[in-house]
């Protein structure tokens, strides 16, 4: 798809529900006693490999409309067990399952893989703290990696984590430690990366009536034997993570773009995203439930510690293209055990369109073009290397994507989008 340059980039969007709560909260009514109705649902391939593993186990889901479904939880008694699951790319399926499967299963073993990217995704740090407490899971092939097998054994105890190579670990086991007969504690160690995912799952945990209580920032007790209450309805939330695009349309055309479906009351750390474009030079106006962005100057560089938001500070790399000055983004080395090395493909990328990039291990310093060059971008088959670079797009020259329809991962009508607001 080539995107030819356009000078703004202006109107109103609707973002698809989020990502890393629609698979949470699938999963949480999978496991809930009663029925659960699930409204604004992103339906992508991750949650499609998210239904289908639920399908698998026995669970019940009734499609109302494309975005509406309820879900009828087995409330932790799994109707069948297959063989395999398969779950694809899907880190936000594969890494609660493991811990939800091995605090759930009573008898017979199941085994969890997925595509050969996931088969490069550790999840050895996940494993290690379930294995601390008798949980019965084992490598298939490459140690540390699926696929793997997990079977019933799983015991209540004294659970500890590294917190630095992904907060999906610490999500997947507060999921999961509720769920075990006793009560366990949860100490997380290390430099904790992404912390404001585990503070919206400690949020979503809490509207299914599940009580944990943290003990300091980085311990936790967790009662056991304990059965979600979940409301009759849960709105899922629009993506704060693709709300960062379209900031960063806004902060480059000069909008305005307002943003519908997060706002000042969102439980996702990536609406902070806002306030790097202001210290950009952006104007930011939250609303309960939107966001508008507008931009009357040129754009500053800025130096940026992107630990806690990794998906959204993604998007600062090619807003960077359009500051004046150096931009820095630190302390993201969790960008290497994603959907792809998205630091090395950021950094390779960028420099097509002419750009001085500087890679280091955690890091990349960006200078932009003296002369832009139009690029052909690989995207890698990762959802958000093509919607970063779709912002190159009001560059002098424009952007070829390769491969756009990888969106399909967390925003399948971005490019659709993409084009009406900005007349492409």
């Amino acid at each position: 798809m080539t995107l030819n340059s356009r000078p703004s980039c202006i109107g109103d969007v609707t973002l698809p529900g989020s990502k890393s709560i629609a698979n949470r909260a699938l999963l949480l009514a999978a496991i809930s006693p009663r029925p659960v109705i699930l409204h604004n649902l992103l339906r992508s391939d991750d949650t499609a490999r998210m239904l289908e593993a639920l399908a698998a186990l026995g669970v019940k889901v009734i499609e109302e409309d494309t975005t509406t479904l309820q879900v009828f939880g087995c409330g932790g008694s799994w109707e069948s067990i297959p063989e395999r699951l398969s779950l694809g790319n899907a880190g936000t399926a594969m890494r609660p399952l493991i811990a939800v499967l091995s605090a759930t299963l009573t008898e017979h073993s199941i085994i969890l893989d997925g595509d050969q990217r996931m088969r490069e995704r550790p999840v050895k740090h996940l494993v290690d703290s379930l294995q601390q407490q008798q949980a019965n899971i084992h490598y298939r092939e490459q140690p540390g990696y699926p696929p793997l097998s997990i079977g019933p054994g799983l015991q209540a105890g004294d659970f500890a984590i590294d917190g630095s190579v992904s907060s999906q670990f610490i999500s997947a086991l507060l999921m999961a430690l509720p769920l075990l007969k006793r009560d366990s504690t949860l100490n997380l160690t290390g430099d904790i990366v992404s912390r404001p995912y585990i503070d919206l799952t400690l949020a979503m945990l809490a509207e299914f009536g599940i009580s944990i209580e943290p003990l300091s920032a980085s311990k936790f007790t967790i009662p056991g034997n304990q059965q979600l209450q979940p409301p009759q309805d849960y709105y899922v939330e629009g993506d704060a993570s693709g709300a960062s695009y379209w900031m960063a349309a806004a902060a480059i055309t000069g909008g305005p773009i307002t943003i519908h479906g997060v706002g000042e009351d969102s439980i996702q750390g990536d609406v902070a995203f806002a306030e790097v474009i202001k210290a950009m030079g952006a104007t930011v106006e939250f609303q309960q439930n939107a966001i508008k962005v507008m931009s009357d100057g040129p754009l500053k560089g800025i130096d940026f510690d992107g630990n806690q938001i990794p998906d959204a500070a993604m998007t600062l790399a090619p807003l960077a293209l359009f500051a004046k000055g150096r931009t820095i983004i630190r302390n993201v080395a969790n960008w290497r055990v994603k959907e792809t090395d998205r630091l090395r493909a950021l950094a390779t990328e960028l420099r097509k369109t002419g750009a001085k990039v500087e890679e280091g291990e955690d890091f990349l310093v960006i200078e932009p073009p003296a002369q832009w060059q139009h690029a052909i971008v690989d995207t890698y088959d990762d959802h958000r290397i093509a919607m970063c670079m779709a912002l190159a797009a009001f560059s002098p020259v424009g952007v070829t994507i390769n491969d756009p329809q990888c969106c399909a991962k967390t925003y399948p009508q971005f490019f659709t989008e993409f084009a009406r607001l900005c007349n492409c």
